[in-house]
């Protein structure tokens, strides 16, 4: 198969300890295997892994940070601003990466890069700028203690350029934070692993990007024509213009009603106020303006202010479905001002929202049962709904001052010092659960506990269609489901597509074969284009069991099993444990992996 388009075949390598940068090519046989964005960096970084003589820190100078939109990122076909971060993850310990959408990525492939690796250590705080074939290291130091939002207006005054596109970290990052997060286009963010902390091991404050070059596209007349279709039955879509309206902020009720909100560090999957929290409460009292990633007519993003009280003033794109639920009704509060405001906090700092909600939900409940002492915490006591005790934490966390520094360390340096909170701490493999519940859904349960990056959503969202399903859903069937999603998801982020108009409006995964096709000349049939995303999943895999991860990693927080829902929908729910250990027998066994975990591919 002959490439026609799609690549530029370079992969711009920095080693910022030598302040050295150098193109290396890759050729046809790589392109088509790991097609690009997450298959791109998890296969560098498997390649790292491999030659290296010792265990790497994540927050060490031999970590690698590999940055990589996909061959449709920046082609204006439907969402398709997609990018992705992988590294090693300070949070984990294990793989990690990150799919940030907004603008960023296709700069990056308009300067003429498929991939960029970043290695070693800059000597002092930096800015990398990439312009074409021209890299510097900019020495930054006066942007230490910046907010991202002024880091990025300190690189454009000294580069001279307002029209780059900057991602840069917060004072989380630069303290270590292990779930800080990159900060792109005001809200756009690559978080939940810690690739902040990683950038901010590296010196590295900011990346800004300039390019000037056409991107490759084999069959233009071809793409323009089925973008058009695309766009047009995006449009069509009975949700298209409520989504536009909402975005993800309309799954606050959607969760509520099926009784998978998290609510109190998820005690509870019901929060009475919930409607003070919803995406009509939104529109209403704070929305103020859309906004898109490149390419996308869905628009998700709202721009909302807070026009009155002691939040006043307070504006950002935000919140969507995830910051909204677990900074609000999972810690017990319901004014969507403070929402906001926690939300903006988050973003400037550089903290990853859900990680945020949950271990300070989790601080909450050690209180309320009396497992933590205010002694414990350097005198701080919090309740739920305490808004400003929350806002005040949030501050501690990013800039490790007291108990911060221990919370910042993520769940699993929080349950080595406060290890009687391992019942409250609800995460797999170190990282935090997004926010649904999965007590109702078995395979929800599976797809956190068998995620290549820990209890993250985006993997594998089947809560929705198992609750809608009900009991007549076999096993087989949803451990079927839990790969199927495993495998279509990461595919988006190889191309460098959103899901979200998949997930959401039913965007038939075909138009992306036809895209693929006509962006580089090469026909694969879905089924191929899959199997490559199935590969990724086992080197992913692969990756982790060279680390320690083994079948004890693969289940979900102990909540799932041990608490029973107390109210709403799903009341009385939990997963049996033997019933977990049988759908996980089948889910390795449907994916070649041994009975303990262990893929066909190694390292």
């Amino acid at each position: 198969m002959k490439i026609k388009g799609g690549y530029f075949f370079r992969i711009l390598d920095v080693d910022l300890t030598r302040g050295e940068s150098s193109v290396r090519p890759f050729d046809e046989a790589f392109a088509l295997q790991y097609i690009g964005g997450r298959g791109f960096g998890a296969r560098i970084l498997a390649d790292h892994i491999r030659k290296s003589r010792k265990r790497i820190d994540p927050l060490g100078p031999d970590n690698v940070l590999v940055i990589a939109p996909g061959p449709l990122t920046g082609t204006y076909l439907p969402a398709a601003g997609k990018n992705s971060f992988v590294t090693l993850s300070p949070a984990t310990g294990i793989y990690g990466d990150s799919s940030m959408g907004g603008v960023f990525g296709v700069e990056l492939r308009q300067a003429g890069y498929d991939a960029v690796v970043l290695r070693g250590r800059a000597h002092e705080l930096s800015a990398l700028t990439i312009e074409d074939d021209r890299i510097k290291i900019i020495p930054l130091p006066e942007a230490r203690g910046m907010n991202t939002l002024e880091a990025e207006s300190l690189v454009r005054e000294v580069t001279g350029d307002e029209d780059m596109k900057i991602a840069s970290i917060g004072v989380a990052g630069e303290n270590g934070a292990v779930f800080s997060c990159v900060n792109a286009d005001w809200s756009r963010n690559a978080g939940r692993i810690g690739i902040g902390a990683v950038m901010g091991s590296k010196n590295i404050k900011a990346i800004a990007v300039r390019g000037s070059k056409d991107l490759p596209v084999a069959d233009l007349k071809s793409l323009v024509k089925m973008a058009r279709e695309g766009y047009d039955e995006l449009k069509a879509h009975e949700f298209f213009r409520f989504w536009q309206q909402q975005g993800l902020m309309s799954v606050v009720d959607y969760a509520n009603t099926m009784g998978i909100l998290p609510t109190r560090n998820f005690q509870e999957t019901v929060f009475d106020r919930a409607d003070k929290m919803n995406g009509y409460t939104m529109e209403e009292r704070y929305k103020i303006g859309d906004s898109a990633c490149f390419g996308c007519s869905m628009s998700c993003g709202n721009i909302c202010l807070v026009k009155e009280g002691k939040y006043r003033g307070t504006v950002t794109e935000g919140p969507e479905y995830e910051s909204a639920a677990m900074l609000g009704s999972n810690l017990g509060a319901s004014n969507f001002a403070y929402i906001l405001k926690a939300n903006a906090l988050c973003d400037e700092l550089g903290l990853d929202t859900i990680s945020t909600g949950s271990i300070v939900g989790a601080v909450i409940e050690g209180l309320e049962k009396q497992i933590l002492s205010p002694d414990d915490l350097g005198g701080l006591t919090l309740e739920w709904g305490d808004e400003e005790g929350i806002l005040s934490l949030i501050e501690k966390i990013a800039r490790r001052q007291g108990v911060g520094g221990i919370l910042a360390g993520g769940a699993r340096e929080i349950l080595n010092r406060w290890p009687g909170l391992a019942g409250i701490i609800c995460h797999v493999k170190g990282l935090e659960q997004s926010a649904y519940d999965a007590r109702g859904a078995i395979s929800m349960a599976l797809g956190y506990g068998t995620s290549d990056i820990g209890a993250h959503h985006t993997r594998a969202w089947t809560v929705a269609t198992e609750l809608e399903n009900g009991m007549e859903w076999g096993l087989e069937e949803k451990a079927d489901f839990v790969i199927y999603h495993q495998t279509v998801r990461p595919l988006f982020d190889m191309l460098g597509v959103c899901r979200l108009p998949w997930i959401e409006l039913g965007f038939p995964e075909e138009y992306y074969q036809r895209y693929y096709h006509a962006v580089t000349g090469v026909d694969r049939p879905l089924s191929e284009l899959m199997e490559c995303s199935n590969h990724i999943y086992d080197l992913t895999r692969a990756i982790n069991v060279r680390l320690g991860i083994s079948r004890k990693d693969d289940f979900p927080p102990s909540r799932t099993f041990d608490d029973p829902v107390p109210s709403g929908p799903t009341r009385g729910s939990v997963v049996d444990r033997d019933e977990y250990e049988r759908i996980l027998e089948m889910y390795y066994r449907k994916r070649g992996w041994d009975s303990d975990g262990r893929p066909p591919v190694e390292l």
